[in-house]
Order: structure tokens, then C-alpha cells, then sequence
């Protein structure tokens, strides 16, 4: 899974999650579960099954063609497959086999069975959900040619003497997924982009601080995009992936059926070694496993029916796009004025949020649109907001603006860059705005270092690192001593 990051800050963007119906459908139409509702509602009291649960050989037969596969050579093993499905997510119960006097157990349907048609969204992306967990469990199990050489006499695997670490494994898949769930919700990332398999396999084994991998290295990544391969091969039948498999080809060229060399990787089609993109459905799944493993994964939704204030520091470090569909939605719950009211009552603070908070509300203020004058003229000789609401009104060329006091100019001043550097944006564009400002106000820094704001010590001083003329970078490290020496700074 992506790391872990200062406190305060999502770990992930913000995903834009499809409705839960429509989710469901998708769902519900992947061939995997498909099949096992299917196989599910043709069992019956006949029906039997092993110790374990499984169907016996002899009615597999019968349970691919009630799939339509009778004739298709992996009739069977899909099948076998969405039976186990089945009795996993509950779709079909197993009674005990003890009872039975051919030792074979059979199956009563389950009680999430009535859901599929039933209940709810939430109900069949649960259902959907336990089913990925399953296969997500199959595809970091063992090889079964690896399992030949562990078992005893009696049948039973020696886990001891298999080189195979359950934990180790769910996690390298958990942090492949991971990655590809970052690269596609990132604003500038892969979005409808297929992401090649090797690119993907590499960001679990390259360190970053490698420039060019040794050939042990691209070995690594080599088995790794194999078993990733076998992998996705899995998880595509239940609808988490797209994915074009290795061109199994590449292996025939090589004379070899070990990994394919990815030294000419470069060099021809990339996509012969796989290409990959997560489903919206994909997306759902892996952000559940993600919150259930305690992973900050946010989605665009989340503070709709939250108050002004969680909403402002909530998108305080969303992607642009991300935060105007956040704030769309929660002002869309709401009656415009009494909208613009809260957001203008959370924008106020001396807190170090606060200025990142205003700056936010104005942008939030710009959606709302009109209706939000008032509210917005109530606070023009605020001294925090002020500023704000004049900018506001201006850029909707509103009439009757009042020209805004001097401190407030620069107090306004202070405060946008002082938000500015919260958010941690584009280096230029900020270099621009701070010599922007400069420019607009001659004795800029002797005025700036008398404002009553609690980051201006802290924003002159950026203002001196951020200024591509050395004098006037100069003059901005100057104001900024002034400002701490300031009487009650």
C-alpha cells in the first residue's frame, strides 16, 4: 500500500467513485460472479460436494453445462472455480458431510443467495466484495507444480518445507494494487491509461534512488511481472482489472518459458508485455481493502453531509479538480445563502489552516454563484474577510464595491500567499504571484511587515527565497527580521 504521510493529509487523493448502482450492475456482469450466481441457483438437494466443500468430480460435468461450457475444455475448472466462489460468499450453504451415508456432503442455498436480485447495492457490492477477497486469496496461493514436492503420505502440504510466505505475498500484491490505484486516481496520472506491466512490476522492486537497474535487479522484475501476470489473470474474471496478458510469444522468441528478458522492452512494443487499467469497479475494491486496512483513501462524496469548516480543511489539500466536485456536491445539499454564510463563519481563523480555509471559501463562493451576494456584502468591513469579499464581488463585476482600506491590502496580501505556500502548489506560478504582488505596490516590504497577521514573519521570509531578483529578496529577508521583532510577535 502508498506510504504514509504527515498527519493531517490524506494519503491518497480523492477517487471519483461511479453511483453504487451502477457499481453493482458492473458487478453483477463480471464473468466470474456471474457464473457463480448461476451455479448457485442450479444447485439442489442432489448436489454433492466434498469434505471441503468442493463439487465432486463427477458433477462438474453437469455444473459446466449448466453453465453453458459443456464443451469448452475449461468447462470444468470454471466451474470448479465459481463453485468454491460460491460457497465462500454464502451464495450456497454446505451441510456437513459426516451426516451423509455416501460421505459426501450437499448444499441448501445460502442466505445472501435471495440478495443478488433483492437487496440493495450495498448488499450486492458486499457480496461483490467477499468474491474479490476470494480470488485475491487464490492469486497469492502457491503454484500447484509448486505443491507437488511438499506433500506427505497422507496427503497433507508441508507448509514448512514450502518456500512460501502468505503475508509477504498478500502484501507485494496489496502494494502493486496500491500503485496502481494511485496512478489512477492522481490528477496526473494514468486516468483510462493502460499502465504497462513491467512500469508496474518496477515500482515494487527499483529503489528509487537507482538510476540504472543491474541486471540482477531487472531479473527481480522480470519473475515479478510473471507472477503478476499469472496474477491478473485471476483478478480480471471478477472484474477488478482490464488487463492484456504477457504475449506468450515473447517467451517462444527467447527460446525460453522463464520470464522474457525486458532488456528490449524499450526498444518494441511494450504492450507485448502486458498492459493493465483498473475498472471503476477495481477502483471500489481496492479503496474498501485499503480503509479496511487502515489506509487514509478519501473519496469525492465524503464531506458532503459534513459541516463548512470540515469541508474547508477537508479539501484543503485536494487536487483542484477534485475539491470543486467535493464542493459541488456539498453545496448542492444546501439552500445557497445559508450555504455562504457557513462557509464565510469557517473561513475565519488565526489558526495556520486558516488562510489555506479562505482561500478555499472564495473558490467555493465562485460556485455558488448570486445567490451568495448577500452574504457575501455582510462581511466587506470584516477584517479577516474583507478582502475576500471584495475580490469576489469583483471578479462577478459587481457594482458599488468599496474601495478597501489600505491594511487590508496588505493583509490580503500576506494571507493569499500565506495559503499559497500551504498548498504547496506549482513553484513557478508561486514565484509569479509573489513578484506579482511586489510589483502592483511600491515600499511593498515596508508596509508588509507591519501587518497583524500571524504568518507574516513566516511569508516575508518565504518571499525572500521565492523572489528571483537578489535585491528585492534581500529587502524581503529584512521585513521578515522586523516582523519578529515586531512588540508581540
Amino acid at each position: 500500500m502508498p506510504g504514509d504521510r504527515p498527519a493531517g493529509r490524506p494519503t491518497l487523493p480523492p477517487v471519483r467513485l461511479h453511483p453504487d448502482a451502477e457499481l453493482a450492475r458492473d458487478a453483477l456482469g463480471t464473468p466470474l460472479l456471474a457464473r457463480t450466481v448461476r451455479l448457485a441457483r442450479w444447485a439442489g438437494p442432489e448436489t454433492r460436494v466434498g469434505a471441503g466443500g468442493e463439487l465432486v468430480d463427477e458433477q462438474l460435468p453437469a455444473a459446466a453445462e449448466a453453465l453453458g461450457l459443456a464443451a469448452d475444455e475449461d468447462g470444468a475448472a470454471y466451474a470448479s472455480e465459481a463453485w468454491r466462489i460460491a460457497v465462500d460468499t454464502g451464495l450456497v450453504d454446505v451441510v456437513d458431510p459426516e451426516d451423509d451415508a455416501t460421505g459426501h456432503g450437499t448444499v441448501t442455498t445460502g442466505g445472501r443467495l435471495p440478495l443478488v436480485t433483492g437487496g440493495g447495492p450495498k448488499d450486492v457490492l458486499a457480496l461483490w466484495q467477499d468474491a474479490f477477497d476470494a480470488v485475491f486469496a487464490d492469486a497469492i496461493a502457491p503454484e500447484l507444480d509448486d505443491l507437488a514436492h511438499v506433500i506427505g503420505e497422507g496427503g497433507e502440504i508441508d507448509f514448512e518445507a514450502l518456500d512460501w510466505d502468505p503475508e509477504s505475498e498478500a502484501e507485494f500484491l496489496d502494494g502493486v494494487l496500491g500503485n496502481l490505484y494511485l496512478l489512477t486516481v492522481s490528477e496526473s496520472g494514468a486516468g483510462e491509461e493502460q499502465i504497462p506491466l513491467p512500469a508496474l512490476a518496477a515500482s515494487m522492486i527499483v529503489p528509487d534512488d537507482i538510476r540504472e537497474p543491474t541486471d540482477a535487479v531487472l531479473e527481480q522484475v522480470s519473475d515479478a511481472m510473471m507472477r503478476l501476470d499469472d496474477q491478473f489473470r485471476l483478478l480480471e474474471p471478477i472484474g477488478l482489472v482490464e488487463y492484456r496478458p504477457v504475449d506468450e510469444a515473447l517467451m517462444a522468441e527467447e527460446g525460453t518459458e522463464s520470464a522474457p528478458s525486458l532488456s528490449a522492452a524499450e526498444e518494441e512494443d511494450v504492450s507485448r508485455y502486458g498492459m493493465v487499467r483498473l475498472t471503476p469497479l477495481g477502483l471500489y475494491g481496492i479503496r474498501a481493502r485499503m480503509l479496511e486496512g487502515g489506509v487514509v483513501a478519501p473519496a469525492v462524496g465524503d464531506l458532503a453531509d459534513k459541516d463548512a469548516k470540515a469541508l474547508l480543511d477537508g479539501v484543503a489539500h485536494y487536487p483542484d479538480r477534485s475539491a470543486r466536485a467535493e464542493t459541488a456536491q456539498w453545496l448542492a445539499r444546501r439552500e445557497t445563502p445559508a450555504a455562504a454564510r457557513e462557509l464565510l463563519a469557517a473561513a475565519r481563523g488565526t489558526d495556520p489552516g486558516a488562510p489555506l480555509r479562505r482561500l478555499h471559501c472564495q473558490q467555493a463562493l465562485a460556485l455558488a454563484g448570486a445567490e451568495a451576494e448577500p452574504a457575501v456584502r455582510d462581511v466587506l468591513d470584516d477584517r479577516e474577510l474583507g478582502g475576500l469579499a471584495r475580490v469576489w464581488l469583483a471578479e462577478r463585476g459587481s457594482a458599488d464595491v468599496p474601495a478597501p482600506p489600505e491594511s487590508m491590502i496588505f493583509w490580503l496580501a500576506v494571507d493569499t500567499i500565506a495559503a499559497q505556500l500551504d498548498a504547496e502548489g506549482d513553484l513557478e506560478e508561486l514565484q509569479d504571484l509573489v513578484e506579482g504582488l511586489v510589483g502592483q505596490h511600491s515600499g511593498f516590504f515596508e508596509e508588509a511587515w507591519r501587518v497583524d497577521h500571524p504568518a507574516a514573519a513566516d511569508v516575508l521570509e518565504a518571499m525572500g527565497r521565492l523572489h528571483r531578483d537578489k535585491k528585492t529578496a534581500k529587502d524581503a529577508r529584512k521585513a521578515a527580521f522586523k516582523a519578529r521583532s515586531r512588540p508581540g510577535s
